[in-house]
C-alpha cells in the first residue's frame, strides 16, 4: 500500500513514522508488525501511519496509527489511536443481515415467534380494503362493521401483499418451472384433485389434494404438474403384465420319493 501525502500536512505529524511504529510495537509486540506502507493525511494536524500485518490469519490487513501534532517546536507529536484495519483483499466476516431478513420459509420451529410489523406493506386494515372477496354491498357491509365494532380481522393483505405471494408461489416448487411440472404430463388446472383458492389469487392457484401426490396439501399453480395427475393414463407397454394361467400340480408325495 502506498499512499501521497498532502502538502499541507503537519511535518511533524508525517516525520512520525518512528513514534508511530513504537507504540505500535508497545501495544501488539514487534512480530506482528511489519513494513511501513505510507501516510494518510487526515487534517493538517492529524496523520495516519500504515503498517503492514504480519498476524497469522491476517492476510490483507495492516495496522493504522494515528497521529497529531499541535504547531510548535517544542510540541510533541502524541499518539491517538493504534487499530487493526482491513484492505481491499482481507478476509472479513459478511455484512450482518438483521434476523427477521435471515429466517426463510421451514425456519421456525414448535413455540417460535415471527412478529408482523405494524407498517408491513404486505397488510392493510381490512376495513380500508374488504375482508375475502365478496360482492361490492357485502364489501361495504365488512368495511363499516370492522370500522364500527372492530370485528373480524384487524388486517388483511393488501394488492402488494397478495403480488409477493403469488410472485413467490409461482417460482417456487409448485410453480411450472419446477423440475416436476416439466416432466408431468399435463397441468393442474385440468386435474381432478385440485381444490381452486378463493379470492383475488383463484384464477391461478389452487391447493391439492391427491394424498399420494408430492404437493398434497401445497399451493400450486394452475400450469404446475406432476405425475400423479387425476387423469394420467399408462401406456399399455408400461401396464402390468398379465399372470400366466395357475398350473394344477397332478404329483403326490409318494410319487416324489419313488423318483
Amino acid at each position: 500500500m502506498t499512499t501521497t501525502a498532502s502538502p499541507s500536512a503537519d511535518q511533524a505529524a508525517l516525520a512520525a513514522v518512528d513514534e508511530a511504529r513504537a507504540a505500535l510495537v508497545s501495544d501488539v509486540g514487534s512480530h506482528d508488525v511489519g513494513d511501513y506502507l505510507g501516510p494518510i493525511v487526515e487534517d493538517e494536524l492529524v496523520v495516519t501511519h500504515l503498517f503492514a500485518c504480519t498476524r497469522a490469519g491476517y492476510v490483507g490487513w495492516h495496522w493504522s496509527v494515528t497521529v497529531a501534532h499541535v504547531p510548535g517546536d517544542d510540541a510533541p507529536v502524541t499518539v491517538d489511536e493504534v487499530v487493526l484495519m482491513p484492505g481491499a483483499e482481507a478476509i472479513v466476516a459478511p455484512a450482518w443481515v438483521p434476523y427477521r431478513d435471515r429466517i426463510e420459509p421451514g425456519d421456525l420451529s414448535p413455540g417460535d415467534l415471527l412478529p408482523v410489523a405494524d407498517d408491513d406493506p404486505r397488510l392493510v386494515p381490512t376495513y380500508a380494503f374488504g375482508d375475502d372477496p365478496l360482492d361490492a354491498d357485502a364489501k361495504a357491509q365488512v368495511r363499516q362493521v370492522a370500522q364500527d365494532l372492530g370485528l373480524g380481522r384487524i388486517r388483511t393483505l393488501s394488492p402488494e401483499g397478495f403480488d409477493l405471494a403469488a410472485e413467490r408461489w409461482y417460482a417456487g416448487s409448485g410453480g411450472p418451472s419446477a423440475p416436476l411440472a416439466q416432466a408431468a404430463p399435463d397441468q393442474c388446472h385440468s386435474c381432478g384433485f385440485l381444490v381452486r383458492l378463493t379470492g383475488h389469487l383463484a384464477a391461478h392457484f389452487g391447493v391439492c389434494a391427491n394424498g399420494d401426490a408430492n404437493d398434497d396439501g401445497r399451493v400450486v399453480s394452475m400450469d404446475h404438474g406432476c405425475g400423479a395427475h387425476s387423469e394420467v393414463r399408462l401406456a399399455k407397454k408400461h401396464e402390468p403384465k398379465p399372470l400366466p394361467e395357475p398350473v394344477f400340480d397332478t404329483l403326490t408325495v409318494d410319487e416324489v420319493e419313488s423318483f
